[in-house]
Parts: structure tokens; sequence; C-alpha cells
């Protein structure tokens, strides 16, 4: 690579690192052009871009933004995951398409410009997903008012039942 062509990919990758909430790198040697394609199609479908990237470009660029223990995960072919939208995303794709095609193989990651671990990574895997996430918040929140409803309603339960009583008895007297 010339040299404006190295500094405009690390300005690419510099770009790509600021705007993205995580970003998973993993290890693709061993994949075919199928099973990369089926991996990228996924992750498009996503909303996360998929590069591939050259490791010294990489370490320049998170250097640059202030993202610093990055070069330990950069050794041998990796590919870069930007997730833009959603932090789990992107390491939920890869690990799940990991479990199916072990040539896939998750290095570590960045979250919120923080480097982080495969332990980590595979931990951001399991969280649920954002809907998911969001569907238990508003179950929590609703569980109190469907508990006062069921309190509140109980007295008046009641009343019911005692006019229902009284109104069977003088029935049963007349």
């Amino acid at each position: 690579m010339a040299r404006p062509e190295k500094e405009a990919a690390v300005s690419e990758i510099q770009e790509k690192l600021q705007k993205s909430k995580a970003v998973v790198l993993a290890d693709y040697r061993g994949l075919n052009v199928q099973e990369v394609t089926e991996l990228r199609k996924k992750l498009r479908e996503a909303g996360v871009e998929y590069k591939v990237a050259k490791n010294t470009l990489t370490s320049r660029a998170a250097k640059s933004v202030s993202i610093e223990g990055l070069d330990s995960y950069l050794s041998g072919p990796t590919a870069l995951a930007f997730g833009y939208n959603d932090p789990v995303t992107p390491a939920k794709i890869l690990s799940n398409f990991a479990k199916d095609h072990k040539h896939l193989e998750l290095k570590g990651g960045i979250l919120e410009g923080k480097v982080i671990d495969f332990n980590a990574v595979k931990a951001l895997a399991d969280l649920p997903s954002r809907e998911a996430l969001l569907g238990q918040v508003a179950g929590l929140m609703q569980a109190p008012l469907r508990g006062m409803a069921t309190v509140l309603s109980g007295p008046i339960r009641n009343l019911v039942y005692a006019v229902e009583a009284i109104r069977k008895q003088k029935a049963g007297e007349e």
C-alpha cells in the first residue's frame, strides 16, 4: 500500500472506531468464501459493519483515538465487526456463528472505547438483546401497577359479594 492509501485506511478505521459502540475482533482463518459471505450477510442485516484490516493500520488508528492495549489482540488475520447501534449485536452474531463454524475465533474487542478480552466479549454475547431488555424493564414497571390495581379492586369485589349475599338472603325470605 502506498502511503496516501495507508493514511486513508487509518482515518477510515479511526472514524469507525469513534462511531461504534462496540467492536469485536475475530480471526477468520479457515473460513471459506461461502461462510464469510454468510457471516457478512448476517452482520449487514443487523446493521453491523464487517471489515478486514491490517493489524498495523488498526493499531495506529486505535492509538490515535486513545484506545490503548489493543496490540495484544492484533496478531494474525483480524476482522473487525463494528456495532454502531447496539453493543451486544456484533458479539452475539459472531459468537453464534463461531459455535457453528469452528474456524472463526473471537479474539477480543472494544466496548465504549475500552479494550475488552475474549471472556468479556462472550459475556456481552450472552446478554439478552436490546428488545428483550426493554421488555423486561417494561414488565418490571408494569408489575407494581398490576399489583396496585388488584389490591384496589379487592374491597370493591368484596362489596359486590356482600351485596349479592344480601340479595340472595332477601330473595329467600320473600
